[in-house]
């Protein structure tokens, strides 16, 4: 890019920060109703994917530490949505479950969220390539050494 004055509409970090944010607004509504969070919502999405996970693969796969999954976590088993129980050969392992409310909603979530996604009126087509086109761009920005 040439060197001139940037304008706040031409940055795609603001661009990509103002999606990021109408997402969450939007996905707190579709939410709403099942007293979830977005991010508590991705801890399902992991769990309805993989089953029974520990916290560090948990964390690994939705890229946060163990110090912002863990009060999360018991956020969510206190409102019935997961179990966490210790391996017995090692107790220093937390096994995160579906508790049986995660597995009877899970339709109901995700209907509600799809909901929100098919106002977007997005092709399938596009959809795929725009999830493709972000994750490049994650991609390159974690090679960049700082």
């Amino acid at each position: 890019m040439e060197n001139k004055k940037r304008r706040l509409e031409e940055q795609l970090c603001f661009s990509l920060q103002t999606a990021s944010k109408q997402f969450n607004r939007m996905y707190a509504k579709a939410l709403k109703p099942f007293n979830l969070t977005y991010p508590q919502y991705l801890v399902l999405l992991v769990l309805w994917e993989f089953s029974d996970q520990r916290i560090s693969d948990i964390g690994q796969k939705l890229q946060l530490d163990t110090g912002t999954l863990t009060p999360m976590l018991k956020r969510m088993e206190s409102n019935g949505y997961i179990q966490r129980n210790r391996l017995e050969d090692d107790e220093r392992i937390v096994i995160i479950s579906l508790s049986e409310k995660a597995k009877l909603l899970e339709a109901e979530i995700y209907n509600s969220v799809e909901s929100c996604i098919k106002q977007l009126d997005f092709k399938k087509q596009e959809y795929f390539e725009l999830i493709t086109q972000l994750n490049e761009l994650s991609q390159k920005i974690s090679e960049i050494t700082y």
